[in-house]
């Protein structure tokens, strides 16, 4: 076969598909669906909208983001980080008081980069908005593989901790040798951006792991008349949600009869080793409830 083009894999593409890989190999996921009917909801956006700047206004994905908050408090142990030893059968569960969202975004460059927004359970729709555009303003000024080198090189020297020798020794080769180095940055270059402030850059803390993965795949393409079926859950994590495009479909109202309405099909995977869906079952209860009544959104902002 011809092959046309070449390219190994970067530091950000080595780092999701160790994760993703982990991710498959050890965690037995069990995913569920849900679609709320959003009508309603979207019109109550629009209404807080009308007449702010662009730079005031609230997305639909930040609004969201704010609605998955609620229902983790409903919900706690979906924001939880889980340890097992699968030799000794033994497991721990240690859920969080913070929500730290990790939230894949994409950059001015085109490059897809997971952002952890920190504190979301204490922060109003309009502070969740300015977190996110905040870390995006200093994300476009970084230099990416140098920030994601740095969680890397943490992550190994983690392993080397735990007693992972091998692992650290491996993972050493792979990024500093051969076609397959990891290329950063050196010298004056190194230490002219090293003296950028860390309030104008992004650093390992935002790029670090959450307690939870939110990733709006509707923002993405908005066009898309599907749903997403199956995502990873990046452990140690227990849960990741992905938030569809908003979509024009028949709906069933409350006389019966059958009317044009809007559905956000969103997913939930969650560590069958940890949760079952009864334990997913109260977030979406509390989604109910807030789609059913979205001026309380009002409340939120």
């Amino acid at each position: 076969m011809k092959i046309i083009k070449q390219s190994h894999f970067g530091i950000a593409r080595k780092i999701v598909s160790n994760m993703t890989s982990e991710s498959w190999e050890t965690i037995p996921h069990a995913v569920t669906t849900y679609e709320p009917e959003v009508t309603e909801f979207m019109k109550v956006i629009k209404e807080i909208n009308e007449g702010r700047t662009k730079e005031e206004k609230l997305t639909i994905n930040t609004v969201m983001l704010r609605v998955i908050v609620e229902g983790l408090k409903a919900a706690p142990v979906l924001n939880s980080h889980i340890s097992f030893n699968r030799k000794l059968v033994r497991g721990r569960i240690d859920t969080f008081e913070e929500v730290n969202i990790s939230m894949p975004v994409v950059l001015k460059n085109g490059e897809m980069m997971t952002i952890n927004v920190h504190d979301m359970h204490n922060k109003t729709i309009s502070e969740m908005r300015d977190a996110i555009n905040e870390s995006l303003r200093r994300a476009n000024n970084s230099d990416m593989n140098e920030v994601m080198f740095e969680v890397s090189l943490d992550n190994t020297l983690t392993g080397l901790k735990h007693g992972k020798i091998a692992q650290t020794v491996t993972r050493l080769i792979g990024s500093k040798t051969g076609k397959h180095k990891v290329k950063t940055l050196t010298g004056k270059a190194k230490k002219e951006y090293y003296s950028i402030p860390t309030t104008e850059r992004l650093t390992k803390h935002d790029i670090e792991q959450g307690t939870i993965t939110i990733s709006n795949l509707g923002s993405i393409y908005r066009e898309w008349k599907g749903e997403c079926t199956l995502l990873e859950i990046i452990p140690p994590q227990l849960t990741a949600i992905a938030i569809g495009s908003i979509q024009n479909r028949p709906v069933v109202a409350d006389d019966g009869s059958i009317v044009a309405g809007k559905i956000m099909p969103l997913t939930l995977a969650f560590d069958h080793r940890a949760l079952d869906l009864g334990d997913v079952v109260p977030f979406m209860k509390r989604l109910d409830e807030i789609f059913a009544n979205p001026q309380i959104i009002k409340e939120w902002v």
